[in-house]
């Protein structure tokens, strides 16, 4: 009997920027835990759904922290993103990433658009 097929295993993942800001709660968890402890449950959260962080940095200015990571779909993605709010810790932008080459294929596609006024 064949063996089922399945999804190949080089599939390429949407990439995402997650630009998130603490509420005064996250922030104060962050001073407890510690910036390693917080990677540490952001990969845990990311690989829940399927996913990968390739990067994480914390900052200041607009925005506390930036992940950059691959999750399977946006359903997995929005997954994240509810339940970051539902924990009321943080707020999360979600931004999809494209490489260079997904702007080439993009460029390419015939797509209608007319300016305003005109």
């Amino acid at each position: 009997m064949d063996a089922p097929e399945t999804e190949p295993r080089d599939m390429i993942m949407p990439k995402y920027l997650w630009q998130v800001g603490y509420t005064q709660d996250g922030a104060n968890g962050l001073l407890a835990e510690g910036g390693s402890g917080r990677r540490d449950a952001i990969v845990q959260a990311v690989e829940s759904v399927g996913g990968t962080v390739e990067s994480c940095y914390f900052a200041f200015g607009g925005h506390d922290l930036y992940v950059i990571g691959e999750v399977p779909d946006e359903v997995a993605a929005a997954a994240l993103s509810i339940r970051t709010a539902a924990s009321g810790a943080a707020r999360t932008v979600t931004v999809t990433l494209l490489t260079p080459e997904q702007i080439d294929d993009a460029a390419k596609r015939p797509a209608s658009y007319r300016p305003p006024g005109r």
